[in-house]
């Protein structure tokens, strides 16, 4: 459904660090800069971009918006919660754990980047 998701970065390298360390964590590859800066993460067609802004404005996180990741299991969600606030990263929302949803039981870990992005790691419980 998604051809890619970009968020704003005042400071890439602080992004960078944080980013390498959580999607290292979901199984993904070091980001690539490219030559105008931009950071991309690239996994299975998809694209994940940080960058900072086109206009020179400063960077802000949406109010209201998450960016979801997909985790293999709730141990794999724990380790990219670990790792983000290793990295730069601060806890937002509840604790890393399982909530009960009309679609289901989800494993849900929430952080913010160090743009203050909120970010989700979620693995989908069995029936």
């Amino acid at each position: 459904m998604f051809s890619h998701i970009m968020v704003g970065s005042n400071d890439i390298e602080a992004s960078r660090t944080f980013y390498d360390a959580t999607l290292a964590a979901l199984g993904g590859s070091a980001g690539k800069l490219d030559p105008s800066g931009r950071l991309f993460y690239m996994s299975n067609g998809g694209r994940f971009i940080v960058t900072k802004p086109i206009d020179g404005a400063p960077a802000c996180h949406a109010n209201g918006g998450t960016i979801g990741f997909a985790a293999e299991s709730p141990e794999a969600a724990d380790a990219w919660h670990a790792a983000g606030l290793a990295s730069g990263g601060t806890a937002c929302e509840n604790p890393p754990g399982v909530r009960e949803g009309s679609f289901g039981n989800l494993y849900l870990a929430y952080l913010r980047d160090p743009a203050g992005n909120k970010l989700c790691a979620m693995y989908r419980m069995p029936a």
